[in-house]
């Protein structure tokens, strides 16, 4: 089996900086790590490694050069091979040329390797984009069925991967063929902390930097030019003001006082 997984390299703070002038985010000297919900898509392939005999885990990226810092993290934590597309023609992709992007990568994974690709797995969005949009995006792309907010894998073979997605009323258990993607919750499990010779692997690898040129990418379907949307403008929230602080001494004097107050401000 062949499992690949789809990691970012983003932010590693919630005090993000917006540029007043372009609207877009101050990547420049802030601190970065493997999106947090990757994690978890990193620690369920190795799993799956080591339930499932002869099993290979790639790991694959789209970023500028430090985000090798990324792929070696990942092999760090139990990941064989890491694979670095990074070419400023993906430069200001959006989901669509991203997951476009991936997904030739991953198919010259799959001849570089000569191992067919079986399970496909990708954090359920990232900390920056939010979207949710790349996943199911590269699964298109592939024509792999797919099936996203992933708690559980219950069961995987060479031919099948059986699944729990969490849904808002409960819990959908589903079976697809593989080849498949799925896109998982940190509900999945708990990610491990990079053993020494995980670490010393890592500082070994060889991980190959492809060009848009080197996986044959169509260059109308990267980078800013071939994405179909944009970002107009990213702002932070204003800050939260304190509110109307409903007065009294027990619940039901509470009660009378908030609803005094709906209705003047006639919402009742």
């Amino acid at each position: 089996m062949h499992i690949v997984i789809c990691i970012k390299q983003t932010p590693a703070t919630s005090n993000v900086q917006i540029d007043p002038k372009t609207g877009t985010l101050k990547r420049e000297g802030m601190a970065a790590a493997i999106n947090p919900f990757d994690e978890y898509a990193i620690e369920e392939g190795v799993r799956i490694k080591e339930r499932v005999p002869n099993t290979t885990v790639s790991v694959i990226t789209m970023g500028p050069p430090q985000a090798e810092e990324a792929l070696r993290d990942a092999i760090s934590r139990g990941a064989d091979l890491g694979f670095h597309l990074c070419d400023r023609a993906f430069a200001g992709a959006d989901t669509y040329a991203t997951s476009y992007a991936l997904q030739m990568g991953i198919r010259k994974i799959e001849k570089e390797t000569g191992k067919k690709i079986s399970l496909v797995i990708c954090g359920k969005q990232t900390n920056d984009g939010d979207t949710g949009h790349v996943g199911p995006g590269v699964a298109a792309w592939l024509d792999f069925p797919n099936v996203a907010y992933v708690k559980k894998v219950e069961e995987v073979s060479e031919s099948s991967i059986r699944v729990w997605r969490m849904m808002e009323d409960g819990t959908d258990i589903i079976e697809m063929p593989l080849p498949a993607l799925i896109a998982v919750v940190k509900e999945i499990n708990e990610p491990r902390v990079p053993s020494l010779r995980g670490k010393m692997a890592a500082k070994k690898a060889v991980i190959p930097r492809w060009t848009a040129q080197d996986i044959e990418a169509d260059k109308t379907k990267i980078g800013l030019g071939g994405s179909p949307t944009i970002v107009a403008s990213s702002f932070n929230p204003p800050p939260r003001t304190g509110g109307v602080k409903i007065e009294g001494t027990t619940p039901e004097e509470k009660a009378k006082n908030l609803v005094a107050k709906l209705l003047e401000m006639k919402l009742l």
